[in-house]
């Protein structure tokens, strides 16, 4: 199959081709120009020479008159060897031929250029007796092959001159097209240097021009996020080998020290309940990553049923009541509003935020749940007391498996880190957003979303 033709091929033969057309443009004026000029002055020559002529035919009616001004005649023409003349009578028939081989003319009177063998002409054709149109007929002819010589070289030379140039504006474009791609060279350079292991590689917008700067700014942007996706997916594979690994070491550890010698059946259902145990937790984390799946690939398409927000938290402060009640932190909630969303999904969403809040809020604290309506959204807090977050960890709250508390402990399996993760991929599911703020000893969760 032929290979198809550059981006640089295709300049250099623009460039080519709106040279040639401008050239040949060009010459061919100056061609038609020249012409012109020189059927202006050899009309201005004949002109000068014919007064001569009719001065000296003057009362020439028949082919014995003319005979008798010949010698005057030819004598005149003597002196001016590039100009002939023909006296034709009314009849058409010719009187007189200054040279021999003259070809022939129109009889109608006005100038013309006509070709014999071997020469070119410029005839001026009028009645020899001025304003009789029965009176016999003055041709000259002069002769203008030098001037047709002229005018085939200068179009010879125009040819040559086109076909010069569109070769040196290919040339020519074809560098300069080379040298101005030297930026998509480059991108094509960067692109192929990235690799899942060098995604750092960026174009140097400030060397691009202008018209690729914007292009470079996008491809750039596009390599950011590519590494910030292959960071996370990197530290999400790291993340999840290690919520894994603890529970997987507990389960073969203590099914090992179980086999180590016969024990009774209570023993048996002890060791299987704490396997149990582990193994629901290593499900649930399963079942979340695969949510967290679905809802980066856009799967999660929830339900719309007109839902009472104040209900919904209602029920869910009654569910986590007896465990606030333990620690003595006291539940509150205010305000109400409807909206459109699938109930199981937000109250999926508000118990992460409920269970998170439990968890970091410190005995006698207060947990409050306050929704809000204005601006055609509903606004969600869950706020908590308890010690702030570090402004510069709000936004990390929301990935897998971070948390924000340093001393973790290994192999924690009650809390894998995905909950707010699940509740941020709900929220946007809904068309809302949510977002994290600490400050003057309250955290809160805040989630927009659509009014109904």
């Amino acid at each position: 199959m032929m290979r198809r033709l550059s981006l640089g091929g295709r300049l250099a033969l623009l460039f080519a081709a709106c040279t040639a057309a401008v050239s040949l443009t060009a010459g061919l004026l100056f061609s038609r120009a020249s012409e012109r000029h020189f059927i202006e002055l050899d009309q201005q020559l004949l002109e000068s020479r014919l007064s001569v002529l009719r001065q000296m035919l003057e009362g020439v009616h028949d082919p014995a008159s003319l005979a008798t001004r010949l010698p005057a005649l030819q004598t005149e023409l003597s002196h001016q060897a590039d100009l002939a003349v023909r006296v034709r009578g009314s009849d058409g028939r010719v009187w007189f031929d200054s040279q021999t081989n003259l070809p022939e003319s129109p009889q109608v009177p006005g100038i013309s250029t006509v070709h014999s063998t071997s020469s070119d002409y410029r005839s001026l054709c009028v009645n020899l007796q001025h304003g009789d149109p029965q009176s016999a007929q003055l041709t000259l002819f002069l002769d203008i092959t030098h001037h047709q010589h002229f005018l085939q070289r200068m179009q010879q030379l125009i040819w040559l001159t086109v076909g010069l140039s569109a070769l040196a504006t290919a040339l020519l474009g074809a560098w300069a097209a080379r040298s101005g791609l030297r930026p998509l060279r480059r991108m094509g350079e960067v692109a192929s240097q990235v690799s899942a292991r060098s995604l750092t590689t960026r174009l140097p917008e400030n060397q691009m021009p202008v018209e690729l700067a914007e292009l470079a700014q996008t491809v750039n942007a596009m390599l950011e996020r590519l590494d910030d996706a292959f960071q996370r997916l990197s530290a999400f594979s790291a993340d999840i080998a290690h919520e894994l690994r603890t529970p997987l070491s507990n389960l073969l550890t203590h099914t090992q020290v179980t086999l180590t010698r016969p024990r009774d059946l209570d023993e048996y259902r002890e060791a299987l309940h704490s396997n149990l145990e582990e193994l629901q937790w290593m499900a649930q984390l399963v079942n979340d990553m695969l949510y967290l799946a679905k809802a980066d690939h856009g799967l999660l398409m929830p339900s719309r049923q007109r839902l009472a927000l104040s209900d919904e938290a209602d029920a869910l402060l009654e569910y986590y009541a007896p465990l606030a009640e333990e620690t003595g932190i006291t539940l509150h909630r205010e305000g109400q509003a409807s909206l459109e969303g699938d109930r199981h999904m937000l109250r999926r969403a508000l118990s992460n935020l409920l269970d998170n809040a439990l968890r970091f809020t410190p005995a006698q604290g207060e947990i409050r749940l306050s929704i809000e309506v204005g601006n055609n959204q509903v606004r969600l807090q869950v706020a908590n007391t308890g010690e702030p977050i570090d402004p510069a960890l709000l936004p990390r709250l929301f990935d897998r498996f971070y948390r924000a508390d340093p001393a973790r402990r290994e192999g924690s399996s009650e809390h894998a880190g995905l909950g707010l993760a699940i509740t941020r991929s709900i929220v946007q599911a809904h068309g809302g957003s949510i977002r994290a703020e600490s400050a003057a000893g309250w955290t809160r969760f805040v989630i927009d979303l659509p009014a109904v």
